[in-house]
Protein backbone atom coordinates (compact mmCIF):
# COMPACT_ATOMS: atom_id res chain seq x y z
CA UNK A 1 0.00 0.00 0.00
CA UNK A 2 1.29 3.61 -0.57
CA UNK A 3 1.80 5.32 2.35
CA UNK A 4 0.51 8.96 0.99
CA UNK A 5 -1.88 8.61 -1.86
CA UNK A 6 -0.93 12.53 -3.09
CA UNK A 7 2.67 14.52 -2.60
CA UNK A 8 2.16 17.01 -0.32
CA UNK A 9 4.19 20.61 -0.93
CA UNK A 10 6.23 21.50 1.81
CA UNK A 11 7.86 25.41 0.75
CA UNK A 12 7.06 25.08 -2.68
CA UNK A 13 8.88 21.46 -3.03
CA UNK A 14 6.65 18.18 -3.73
CA UNK A 15 7.13 16.36 -0.71
CA UNK A 16 8.48 12.86 -2.15
CA UNK A 17 5.54 10.06 -2.16
CA UNK A 18 6.16 6.38 -0.65
CA UNK A 19 5.47 2.45 -1.21
CA UNK A 20 5.59 -0.18 0.64
CA UNK A 21 7.37 -3.13 -0.76
CA UNK A 22 3.93 -5.05 -0.84
CA UNK A 23 2.17 -2.02 -2.97
CA UNK A 24 5.51 -2.51 -5.39
CA UNK A 25 5.28 -6.32 -5.64
CA UNK A 26 1.32 -5.77 -6.44
CA UNK A 27 1.72 -2.65 -9.04
CA UNK A 28 4.52 -4.91 -11.04
CA UNK A 29 2.07 -7.74 -10.93
CA UNK A 30 -0.94 -5.39 -12.65
CA UNK A 31 1.76 -4.23 -15.05
CA UNK A 32 2.80 -7.40 -16.15
CA UNK A 33 -0.87 -8.40 -16.71
CA UNK A 34 -2.51 -5.37 -18.05
CA UNK A 35 0.66 -3.26 -19.31
CA UNK A 36 2.34 -0.58 -17.76
CA UNK A 37 0.39 2.22 -19.04
CA UNK A 38 -2.83 1.16 -18.21
CA UNK A 39 -1.53 0.05 -14.58
CA UNK A 40 0.05 3.26 -13.77
CA UNK A 41 -2.90 4.97 -14.74
CA UNK A 42 -5.42 2.57 -12.11
CA UNK A 43 -2.79 3.40 -9.28
CA UNK A 44 -2.48 7.11 -10.33
CA UNK A 45 1.04 6.89 -10.67
CA UNK A 46 4.14 7.70 -13.17
CA UNK A 47 4.50 4.67 -16.06
CA UNK A 48 8.62 6.08 -15.34
CA UNK A 49 8.28 4.60 -11.80
CA UNK A 50 6.92 1.55 -12.37
CA UNK A 51 9.71 0.92 -15.39
CA UNK A 52 11.96 1.65 -12.66
CA UNK A 53 10.40 -0.79 -10.58
CA UNK A 54 10.89 -3.57 -13.11
CA UNK A 55 14.64 -2.74 -13.97
CA UNK A 56 14.82 -3.14 -10.35
CA UNK A 57 13.02 -6.52 -10.08
CA UNK A 58 14.66 -8.13 -13.04
CA UNK A 59 18.17 -7.83 -10.96
CA UNK A 60 17.16 -10.85 -9.01
CA UNK A 61 15.19 -13.70 -10.09
CA UNK A 62 12.97 -13.66 -7.13
CA UNK A 63 11.49 -9.87 -6.89
CA UNK A 64 10.78 -8.25 -3.38
CA UNK A 65 11.97 -11.86 -1.68
CA UNK A 66 14.58 -10.23 0.56
CA UNK A 67 11.89 -7.88 2.02
CA UNK A 68 9.70 -11.08 2.51
CA UNK A 69 12.20 -12.65 4.56
CA UNK A 70 12.99 -9.79 6.58
CA UNK A 71 9.15 -9.65 7.27
CA UNK A 72 9.13 -13.24 8.07
CA UNK A 73 12.34 -12.14 10.06
CA UNK A 74 10.19 -9.66 11.70
CA UNK A 75 7.46 -11.85 12.37
CA UNK A 76 8.91 -14.95 14.08
CA UNK A 77 10.83 -12.12 16.40
CA UNK A 78 7.83 -10.65 17.55
CA UNK A 79 6.64 -14.02 18.56
CA UNK A 80 9.21 -14.88 20.38
CA UNK A 81 9.57 -11.28 21.99
CA UNK A 82 5.52 -11.79 22.83
CA UNK A 83 6.47 -15.62 24.10
CA UNK A 84 9.47 -14.17 26.58
CA UNK A 85 6.86 -11.46 28.20
CA UNK A 86 4.57 -14.12 28.90
CA UNK A 87 7.23 -16.21 30.57
CA UNK A 88 8.44 -13.20 32.41
CA UNK A 89 4.82 -12.50 33.67
CA UNK A 90 3.20 -15.66 34.64
CA UNK A 91 5.94 -16.47 37.55
CA UNK A 92 4.53 -13.16 39.01
CA UNK A 93 0.86 -14.11 39.29
CA UNK A 94 2.12 -18.43 39.49
CA UNK A 95 4.91 -17.95 40.97
CA UNK A 96 3.96 -18.69 44.60
CA UNK A 97 2.04 -21.90 44.63
CA UNK A 98 5.61 -23.48 43.66
CA UNK A 99 5.52 -24.38 47.49
CA UNK A 100 2.26 -25.52 47.07
CA UNK A 101 0.75 -29.00 46.61
CA UNK A 102 0.78 -30.16 42.75
CA UNK A 103 -3.72 -29.96 43.12
CA UNK A 104 -2.77 -25.78 43.74
CA UNK A 105 -1.03 -25.73 40.89
CA UNK A 106 -3.28 -27.28 38.86
CA UNK A 107 -5.91 -25.23 39.85
CA UNK A 108 -3.61 -22.08 39.62
CA UNK A 109 -3.14 -23.09 35.75
CA UNK A 110 -7.02 -23.28 35.32
CA UNK A 111 -7.84 -20.67 36.94
CA UNK A 112 -5.33 -18.30 34.48
CA UNK A 113 -6.08 -20.65 31.23
CA UNK A 114 -7.24 -17.56 29.38
CA UNK A 115 -4.51 -15.47 30.27
CA UNK A 116 -1.20 -17.73 29.70
CA UNK A 117 -0.80 -20.85 27.85
CA UNK A 118 -1.09 -24.72 29.15
CA UNK A 119 2.45 -25.60 27.99
CA UNK A 120 3.88 -22.36 29.88
CA UNK A 121 2.36 -22.59 32.84
CA UNK A 122 3.03 -26.02 33.06
CA UNK A 123 6.50 -25.82 32.57
CA UNK A 124 7.18 -23.00 35.44
CA UNK A 125 4.96 -24.77 38.11
CA UNK A 126 7.00 -27.87 37.45
CA UNK A 127 3.69 -29.94 36.53
CA UNK A 128 3.45 -32.24 33.17
CA UNK A 129 0.84 -31.44 30.83
CA UNK A 130 -0.74 -34.75 30.87
CA UNK A 131 -1.29 -34.65 34.71
CA UNK A 132 -2.88 -31.50 34.60
CA UNK A 133 -5.69 -32.91 32.01
CA UNK A 134 -6.25 -35.70 33.69
CA UNK A 135 -6.92 -34.15 37.04
CA UNK A 136 -8.90 -31.61 34.66
CA UNK A 137 -11.29 -34.69 33.60
CA UNK A 138 -11.18 -36.37 37.05
CA UNK A 139 -14.43 -35.51 39.61
CA UNK A 140 -13.43 -33.02 42.45
CA UNK A 141 -12.66 -34.79 46.11
CA UNK A 142 -14.95 -34.15 48.53
CA UNK A 143 -12.26 -31.72 49.78
CA UNK A 144 -11.76 -30.01 47.01
CA UNK A 145 -15.43 -29.35 46.64
CA UNK A 146 -15.62 -28.29 50.46
CA UNK A 147 -12.58 -25.80 49.55
CA UNK A 148 -13.99 -24.42 46.42
CA UNK A 149 -17.75 -23.51 48.39
CA UNK A 150 -15.79 -21.77 50.57
CA UNK A 151 -13.42 -19.79 47.90
CA UNK A 152 -17.14 -18.91 46.67
CA UNK A 153 -18.20 -17.84 49.62
CA UNK A 154 -14.57 -15.46 50.33
CA UNK A 155 -15.53 -13.98 46.86
CA UNK A 156 -18.64 -13.21 47.70
CA UNK A 157 -17.84 -11.38 50.93
CA UNK A 158 -14.28 -9.93 49.38
CA UNK A 159 -17.20 -8.45 46.37
CA UNK A 160 -19.53 -7.46 48.87
CA UNK A 161 -16.83 -5.10 50.42
CA UNK A 162 -15.50 -4.25 46.72
CA UNK A 163 -11.97 -5.74 47.46
CA UNK A 164 -11.87 -3.34 50.72
CA UNK A 165 -11.17 -5.88 53.71
CA UNK A 166 -8.49 -8.70 54.12
CA UNK A 167 -8.21 -11.82 55.30
CA UNK A 168 -9.33 -11.00 59.09
CA UNK A 169 -12.23 -8.98 58.58
CA UNK A 170 -13.43 -11.86 55.33
CA UNK A 171 -12.90 -14.53 58.14
CA UNK A 172 -14.67 -12.92 61.02
CA UNK A 173 -17.50 -12.31 58.81
CA UNK A 174 -17.66 -15.86 57.31
CA UNK A 175 -17.54 -17.05 61.16
CA UNK A 176 -20.65 -14.77 62.21
CA UNK A 177 -22.77 -16.56 58.96
CA UNK A 178 -22.31 -19.43 60.13
CA UNK A 179 -18.88 -20.88 58.27
CA UNK A 180 -16.42 -22.60 60.18
CA UNK A 181 -12.73 -20.83 58.71
CA UNK A 182 -9.67 -19.80 60.04
CA UNK A 183 -8.02 -16.32 59.15
CA UNK A 184 -5.29 -18.31 57.61
CA UNK A 185 -7.26 -20.62 55.74
CA UNK A 186 -8.59 -17.52 54.16
CA UNK A 187 -5.35 -15.42 53.65
CA UNK A 188 -4.04 -18.80 51.51
CA UNK A 189 -7.37 -19.32 49.48
CA UNK A 190 -7.09 -15.43 48.46
CA UNK A 191 -3.63 -15.86 47.98
CA UNK A 192 -4.32 -18.33 45.44
CA UNK A 193 -6.99 -16.87 43.66
CA UNK A 194 -4.67 -13.27 43.66
CA UNK A 195 -7.47 -11.78 45.52
CA UNK A 196 -5.66 -8.98 47.50
CA UNK A 197 -7.17 -6.10 49.80
CA UNK A 198 -6.82 -2.39 48.21
CA UNK A 199 -3.32 -1.30 49.58
CA UNK A 200 -2.67 2.13 51.29
CA UNK A 201 -1.18 5.36 49.93
CA UNK A 202 1.32 8.15 51.76
CA UNK A 203 0.42 10.34 54.21
CA UNK A 204 -0.20 14.05 52.30
CA UNK A 205 -1.06 16.89 54.16
CA UNK A 206 -4.47 19.05 52.73
CA UNK A 207 -5.54 21.56 55.14
CA UNK A 208 -3.62 25.31 55.52
CA UNK A 209 -2.38 26.35 58.83
CA UNK A 210 -0.64 29.55 57.67
CA UNK A 211 -2.97 32.31 59.35
CA UNK A 212 -3.02 34.77 61.70
CA UNK A 213 -6.38 33.48 63.59
CA UNK A 214 -6.36 32.27 67.21
CA UNK A 215 -5.91 28.63 67.76
CA UNK A 216 -6.46 26.18 70.35
CA UNK A 217 -4.45 23.80 72.64
CA UNK A 218 -3.91 20.22 72.30
CA UNK A 219 -6.40 18.21 74.63
CA UNK A 220 -6.35 15.06 73.23
CA UNK A 221 -1.87 14.87 73.32
CA UNK A 222 -2.39 11.57 70.79
CA UNK A 223 -4.64 9.88 73.22
CA UNK A 224 -7.75 8.66 71.17
CA UNK A 225 -9.44 6.46 73.36
CA UNK A 226 -12.68 7.04 75.28
CA UNK A 227 -14.25 5.84 77.88
CA UNK A 228 -17.97 6.72 77.12
CA UNK A 229 -19.90 7.73 73.64
CA UNK A 230 -19.67 11.58 73.01
CA UNK A 231 -16.89 12.23 75.19
CA UNK A 232 -13.90 12.77 72.23
CA UNK A 233 -14.77 13.73 68.23
CA UNK A 234 -12.13 14.30 65.79
CA UNK A 235 -12.43 15.91 62.69
CA UNK A 236 -10.67 16.35 59.17
CA UNK A 237 -11.03 17.32 55.77
CA UNK A 238 -10.48 15.27 52.28
CA UNK A 239 -10.76 15.49 48.65
CA UNK A 240 -11.98 13.33 46.25
CA UNK A 241 -11.12 14.24 42.02
CA UNK A 242 -13.73 13.80 39.67
CA UNK A 243 -13.80 14.53 36.14
CA UNK A 244 -15.75 17.99 36.94
CA UNK A 245 -13.04 18.83 39.58
CA UNK A 246 -12.29 18.73 43.01
CA UNK A 247 -15.02 17.89 45.63
CA UNK A 248 -13.87 17.99 50.01
CA UNK A 249 -15.58 15.81 52.62
CA UNK A 250 -15.37 17.30 56.03
CA UNK A 251 -15.83 14.19 58.31
CA UNK A 252 -16.13 14.45 62.34
CA UNK A 253 -15.79 10.60 63.91
CA UNK A 254 -17.14 9.68 67.26
CA UNK A 255 -13.96 8.05 68.96
CA UNK A 256 -15.69 5.95 71.71
CA UNK A 257 -17.56 3.76 68.49
CA UNK A 258 -15.43 5.06 65.59
CA UNK A 259 -18.77 6.35 63.96
CA UNK A 260 -18.85 8.53 61.17
CA UNK A 261 -21.66 10.67 62.87
CA UNK A 262 -21.34 14.09 60.77
CA UNK A 263 -19.95 15.27 57.35
CA UNK A 264 -20.21 17.42 54.42
CA UNK A 265 -19.29 18.09 51.07
CA UNK A 266 -18.78 20.98 49.00
CA UNK A 267 -16.71 22.41 45.93
CA UNK A 268 -14.85 24.77 48.08
CA UNK A 269 -12.96 23.93 51.02
CA UNK A 270 -14.81 26.57 53.22
CA UNK A 271 -15.59 27.54 57.12
CA UNK A 272 -19.20 26.49 55.88
CA UNK A 273 -18.26 22.85 54.98
CA UNK A 274 -16.98 22.20 58.57
CA UNK A 275 -19.92 24.05 60.10
CA UNK A 276 -21.99 21.82 58.00
CA UNK A 277 -20.32 18.11 59.04
CA UNK A 278 -20.49 19.46 62.79
CA UNK A 279 -24.16 20.37 62.56
CA UNK A 280 -24.96 16.88 61.46
CA UNK A 281 -23.09 15.91 64.11
CA UNK A 282 -24.34 17.49 66.83
CA UNK A 283 -28.37 16.87 65.58
CA UNK A 284 -27.42 12.72 65.42
CA UNK A 285 -26.06 12.69 69.06
CA UNK A 286 -29.11 14.78 70.31
CA UNK A 287 -26.95 18.19 70.93
CA UNK A 288 -24.34 16.89 73.76
CA UNK A 289 -22.17 19.03 75.44
CA UNK A 290 -18.42 19.16 76.61
CA UNK A 291 -17.36 17.39 73.82
CA UNK A 292 -13.92 17.49 73.29
CA UNK A 293 -14.10 18.62 69.29
CA UNK A 294 -10.27 17.62 67.68
CA UNK A 295 -9.26 18.62 64.11
CA UNK A 296 -6.19 20.67 62.51
CA UNK A 297 -5.03 23.92 62.85
CA UNK A 298 -6.84 24.68 59.52
CA UNK A 299 -8.18 27.98 58.33
CA UNK A 300 -11.98 26.64 58.23
CA UNK A 301 -11.52 25.14 62.13
CA UNK A 302 -10.12 28.52 62.97
CA UNK A 303 -12.44 30.81 61.55
CA UNK A 304 -14.97 32.80 63.64
CA UNK A 305 -18.30 31.20 62.02
CA UNK A 306 -16.71 27.38 63.25
CA UNK A 307 -15.70 28.69 66.50
CA UNK A 308 -18.90 30.66 67.23
CA UNK A 309 -20.69 27.12 66.64
CA UNK A 310 -18.33 25.46 69.00
CA UNK A 311 -19.27 27.97 71.77
CA UNK A 312 -23.15 28.20 71.02
CA UNK A 313 -23.31 24.25 71.76
CA UNK A 314 -20.92 23.86 74.34
CA UNK A 315 -18.27 22.18 72.79
CA UNK A 316 -14.50 22.07 73.63
CA UNK A 317 -12.02 22.65 70.95
CA UNK A 318 -8.77 21.01 70.54
CA UNK A 319 -6.06 21.60 68.10
CA UNK A 320 -3.06 19.25 66.68
CA UNK A 321 0.44 21.19 66.44
CA UNK A 322 1.29 22.23 63.34
CA UNK A 323 1.84 20.40 60.41
CA UNK A 324 1.98 17.10 62.75
CA UNK A 325 -0.36 14.34 61.08
CA UNK A 326 0.30 12.48 64.20
CA UNK A 327 -1.83 14.62 66.58
CA UNK A 328 -5.12 13.42 64.39
CA UNK A 329 -3.67 10.02 63.65
CA UNK A 330 -7.45 8.43 64.37
CA UNK A 331 -9.17 10.90 61.79
CA UNK A 332 -5.77 10.75 59.54
CA UNK A 333 -6.35 6.67 59.73
CA UNK A 334 -10.13 6.64 58.81
CA UNK A 335 -9.48 8.75 55.82
CA UNK A 336 -6.23 6.96 54.38
CA UNK A 337 -8.66 4.20 54.90
CA UNK A 338 -11.65 5.63 53.02
CA UNK A 339 -8.86 7.15 49.80
CA UNK A 340 -8.18 3.44 49.38
CA UNK A 341 -11.22 1.61 50.18
CA UNK A 342 -13.46 4.13 48.15
CA UNK A 343 -11.60 6.49 45.67
CA UNK A 344 -8.13 5.09 44.85
CA UNK A 345 -9.24 2.91 41.55
CA UNK A 346 -12.27 4.56 40.94
CA UNK A 347 -13.23 7.23 38.38
CA UNK A 348 -15.86 9.35 39.40
CA UNK A 349 -17.15 11.63 36.14
CA UNK A 350 -19.30 13.90 38.14
CA UNK A 351 -19.48 15.15 41.20
CA UNK A 352 -22.95 14.31 41.82
CA UNK A 353 -21.55 10.59 41.10
CA UNK A 354 -18.70 10.99 43.94
CA UNK A 355 -21.43 12.18 46.45
CA UNK A 356 -23.42 9.05 46.20
CA UNK A 357 -20.27 6.93 46.38
CA UNK A 358 -19.50 8.96 49.58
CA UNK A 359 -22.91 8.02 50.88
CA UNK A 360 -22.67 4.85 50.16
CA UNK A 361 -19.14 4.07 51.59
CA UNK A 362 -19.83 6.22 55.23
CA UNK A 363 -23.76 5.34 55.64
CA UNK A 364 -24.23 1.87 53.99
CA UNK A 365 -20.97 0.17 54.42
CA UNK A 366 -18.66 2.12 57.01
CA UNK A 367 -21.31 2.58 59.69
CA UNK A 368 -23.05 -0.32 59.52
CA UNK A 369 -21.00 -3.37 57.87
CA UNK A 370 -17.14 -2.69 58.25
CA UNK A 371 -16.01 -4.76 60.57
CA UNK A 372 -13.45 -2.50 63.02
CA UNK A 373 -10.77 -4.34 64.46
CA UNK A 374 -10.74 -1.83 67.85
CA UNK A 375 -14.32 -2.72 68.11
CA UNK A 376 -14.21 -6.32 68.51
CA UNK A 377 -14.61 -6.91 64.92
CA UNK A 378 -18.03 -4.99 64.85
CA UNK A 379 -19.44 -2.10 62.63
CA UNK A 380 -19.70 1.15 64.62
CA UNK A 381 -23.31 0.50 64.37
CA UNK A 382 -23.63 -3.00 66.21
CA UNK A 383 -21.45 -2.17 68.30
CA UNK A 384 -23.24 1.26 70.03
CA UNK A 385 -26.65 -0.65 69.87
CA UNK A 386 -24.81 -3.43 71.70
CA UNK A 387 -24.04 -1.15 74.38
CA UNK A 388 -27.68 0.24 74.49
CA UNK A 389 -28.43 -3.52 75.05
Amino acid sequence: MKTNEQPSVVAGKPKRTHYSPQFKEQALERAKQDGVPKAAKDLGIAQAMLYIWQAKSRQTDQPFEEQKLQQAEIARLKRENARLEEEVAFPKKGGGVLCQAVTMRYAMIQSLEAEFSINLMCRCLMVSRSGYFHWKKRPPSPRAQSQEAMSNEIKRVFDDEKARAGSPRIAKRLNEEGHRVSRHTVAKIMKSKGWRAKAARKYKARTNSNHGLPVAPNLLELNFEATMPDQKWVSDITYIWTDEGWLYLAVILELYSRKVIGWALSERMTAKLVCDALTMALWRRKLPKGVIVHSDRGSQYCSVTYQALLRRHQLICSMSKKGDCYDNAAMESWNHSFKVKAIHGERLLTRDEAKKHVFDYIEVYYNRKRLHSKLGYLCPEAFELKLVS
